[in-house]
């Protein structure tokens, strides 16, 4: 899709729908014929890159939790690496500013943590709630600075990911404690 290709060349400010009408090669009245606005082009974009990760991390919930964590988040880097640009300009385009957007990137955080929680071994407390939804912003930060540098090999990335997780969700219930 022509937007998606110029969101993740350029700012969302520095993208006019002029821009987008001839990049596809055709004409701006057909590009608001689907799309109202801007905005309303970039959140189908954004929806449609939720919808396709969502799809490209499901693993068989029949894995053991360990295997499924590994192999979630290593499908995770895989649409990382295929939408490279798309993914570093998401996180730094300042998403909180549009509520909407800001919808959709935390449904996708929302379903992903339900994932990463499904299957504990043990009983299932606010603070590994808390502690999964920390470890998917680490992973997101994560994958940001190895986009960046390759400084480790994707694997020793997905291994690291997987270790911090399993750390931290080791510590103590919080039940009953302030």
């Amino acid at each position: 899709m022509a937007g998606h290709e110029l969101f993740c060349e350029r700012p969302y400010d520095q993208v006019s729908m002029d821009d987008v009408a001839q990049h596809a090669g055709v004409s701006k009245a057909l590009v608001f014929h689907y799309f109202s606005t801007k905005r309303d082009l970039y959140v189908e974009i954004v929806k449609r890159a939720a919808a396709e990760l969502l799809d490209a991390t499901l693993v068989p919930p029949e894995l053991p939790p360990l295997e499924r964590l590994a192999l979630g988040l290593s499908r995770y880097l895989d649409f990382v690496e295929k939408n490279e640009r798309g993914y570093v300009a998401l996180l730094t385009s300042g998403v909180g500013v549009d509520s909407e957007v800001y919808g959709v990137i935390e449904s996708v955080r929302r379903a992903l943590a339900e994932r990463m929680l499904e299957g504990l071994p043990s009983p299932r407390s606010p603070a590994h709630e808390v502690v999964v939804r920390g470890a998917i912003g680490f992973v997101e930060h994560a994958s940001h600075a190895w986009i960046e540098r390759r400084a480790i090999s994707r694997d020793e990335l997905v291994a690291l990911c997987a270790r911090v997780l399993v750390a931290a969700l080791e510590l103590p219930s919080s039940r009953g404690r302030r």
